[in-house]
């Protein structure tokens, strides 16, 4: 089968043996891929848990048919069309858990819209609901919010009741779309008074829950927007791994610092991150009022110049390959 690569050059495209699933696995015949900014971590040489490395076939997420599956697994059956998490998404074929799937919601039209869904419901219900403790009436930030996982995290943010939404963009076109996904503010974090736009927002209380996925030299000033007792969840590092931390403004504020990742995560623990989003707001997915909106797409083959719109971070929404 034809796949994209990691080798010392970037991303190849390689023709590689067709993966058997395990017991617990299933194959998919894979109709698109959702581009993640993990898979640009990955491809710069930066290792992503066990999936990085030389050879090794980049994606995380995928949408098609299920070709095989394995003797223990309960739900999926040959020709079922399924979304997908994982390792291996570039590829024409594609293998994973069978804890990580989920039926293609009936909202989507096509497997490209599918393939921009698994990621981002995962990774911001389980910051959101199970990890950020959301309680209705909250106020909520989202750091970072006109990406993919970004926009999600708005909406459920929205659909579960939370008060006052603020979303973050240094891109004035892309703050002024986000209301259109539930914000009830755009702040621009580049903007010296932002934090005080934030207090502003809510009430001078501070924000009870931020969703942070840039932190890097945004660190500080995403606790001095907080509220005491606030809760702050490391979802991403778009701004840097590493910056200055004020531990006395974090003790002051008595803030939940939470880091949340899947790379550490057992299977176990994955299936159970997906098995409790289907479990909270499935229904909002099959009625289409959870979606993302899609870029811009590439064929397969055009994987590189794919990573490279993202790394060059004029998108909004999801960019998606087609196989």
């Amino acid at each position: 089968m034809k796949a994209v690569v990691l080798s010392d050059e970037g991303l190849a495209v390689r023709e590689v043996p067709v993966p058997e699933p395990k017991p617990n696995e299933i194959l998919v015949k894979v109709a698109a891929s959702g581009l993640n900014r993990a898979d640009l971590i990955m491809a710069a040489g930066r290792p992503h848990g066990s999936l990085g490395g030389a050879g090794a076939i980049a994606g995380l997420e995928w949408a098609g048919e299920v070709a095989a599956v394995g003797a223990e697994v309960p739900e999926f059956r040959p020709g079922d069309q399924v979304m997908c998490s994982g390792a291996g998404g570039y590829a024409e074929y594609a293998v994973t858990d069978w804890g990580r799937v989920c039926p293609v919601p009936k909202a989507a039209a096509s497997p490209v819209e599918a393939a921009t869904l698994p990621i981002a419901l995962q990774t911001m219900h389980d910051a959101l609901i199970t990890n950020g403790r959301l309680a209705k009436g909250e106020s909520v930030l989202i750091q970072g919010a006109s990406s993919g996982v970004g926009l999600m995290a708005i909406q459920i943010a929205r659909l579960k009741g939370a008060g006052t939404v603020l979303a973050t963009s240094r891109d004035s076109g892309r703050r002024a779309r986000l209301a259109e996904f539930g914000a009830d503010l755009a702040l621009d974090p580049s903007d010296p008074g932002w934090v005080e736009q934030a207090r502003e927002a809510t009430g001078g209380k501070g924000v009870d829950l931020t969703i942070d996925q840039v932190s890097g030299g945004l660190a500080n000033q995403t606790m001095q927007a907080a509220a005491v007792l606030g809760r702050i969840v490391n979802v991403g590092r778009l701004g840097g791994f590493t910056a200055e931390f004020d531990f006395d403004l974090h003790a002051l504020k008595r803030i939940d610092y939470i880091g949340v990742t899947f790379r550490t995560r057992s299977v176990e623990e994955v299936r159970a991150i997906n098995a409790a989003m289907r479990a909270d707001i499935w229904e909002a997915v099959e009625d289409g009022t959870l979606s993302l909106p899609i870029d811009r797409t590439f064929p397969l083959e055009q994987a590189a110049e794919a990573q490279a719109h993202m790394r060059a971070n004029a998108h909004f929404g999801k960019v998606v390959l087609t196989v």
